[in-house]
Parts: structure tokens; C-alpha cells; sequence
């Protein structure tokens, strides 16, 4: 087993926050993917149904109830609509995604003894400073965007 091998196992500090960030952004994006997903194939369902249910209202003997269940189809996907655009689960899937990603990226390429960890002083540190950095700017943009949002929904 190499040295880098060896100083890298679950006793390691810096390789159990490494494992623990690319579990933590690989769990969040894949629950951000689904929610989204959800979401949307729910409005897709009740979209559909509205077009169907206007042309059944002219000929069905309950039009006052079916007028009622479209105009409450037109109320979910307004909600669920409003609710992604609170919630950003697709920009949470893609964000977290990516930063998974590179921290992946980071550990196989220091394992790999790949540049810049081949000739680095201290490939440890390096790899420390770099995951550091990933999760800094995913920390970063999430602010960001938070802050975006709380600007839009405090306009409307």
C-alpha cells in the first residue's frame, strides 16, 4: 500500500470530511432531484387534465363539479409552481450534484497521485486546501442564491 493509501482511511480526519461531504452533497442532490421531479410530473398530471376536463364540462351532466375540479387543478400547480421556485430544487440538485462531483474528482486524483498532488510539497494539505475551497464556493453560491430568492419573493 502506498503512503498516500495508507494516510488515507477512516481514521483520517481529512478522508472521513471528504467521505462525509460526498455522501452529505450526493444524498441532498438526489432528494433535490426527486422532490423536483415529483413536483413537476404532478403539475405535468393536473396540466393535462385541464384541457380534458374543459371539453368534458360542455358535455357532462356535472359541469358545476368538474368546472370546480379544473379551476382546483389550476390552484395545484400554481401552489407547486410557487413551492419550486421557494424551495430551488433544481438548482440544489445541480449545485449539490456538481460539488459532489468535484470532491469526487479530488479524492480519485489523489489517490491516483495525479497533478497537482504528484508534486506537491505536502499532498495532504493540498487536498485539504482544494475540498476547502469546493465546499466554500458551493457554500457561496447557496448564500447567493438565497439571497436572490428572498429579493424576488420580497418584490412580489
Amino acid at each position: 500500500m502506498s503512503e498516500t493509501t495508507e494516510s488515507l482511511n477512516l481514521s483520517d480526519p481529512i478522508y472521513a470530511r471528504l467521505e462525509d461531504q460526498i455522501g452529505w452533497y450526493d444524498r441532498k442532490a438526489s432528494s433535490a432531484q426527486h422532490t423536483f421531479k415529483r413536483i413537476k410530473i404532478v403539475e405535468i398530471l393536473a396540466a393535462a387534465l385541464i384541457p380534458f376536463l374543459a371539453a368534458l364540462n360542455t358535455y357532462h351532466k356535472l359541469a358545476g363539479a368538474v368546472t370546480l375540479v379544473t379551476g382546483g387543478l389550476g390552484v395545484v400547480i400554481t401552489i407547486l409552481e410557487g413551492i419550486l421556485h421557494l424551495n430551488q430544487y433544481q438548482q440544489l440538485w445541480t449545485s449539490y450534484r456538481s460539488t459532489c462531483e468535484g470532491l469526487k474528482h479530488e479524492k480519485f486524483t489523489y489517490l491516483g497521485h495525479a497533478e497537482p498532488y504528484a508534486s506537491a510539497a505536502d499532498p495532504r494539505a493540498l487536498l485539504t486546501e482544494r475540498v476547502e475551497t469546493l465546499l466554500s464556493q458551493e457554500n457561496v453560491g447557496w448564500t447567493s442564491s438565497q439571497q436572490q430568492a428572498a429579493k424576488v419573493t420580497s418584490a412580489t
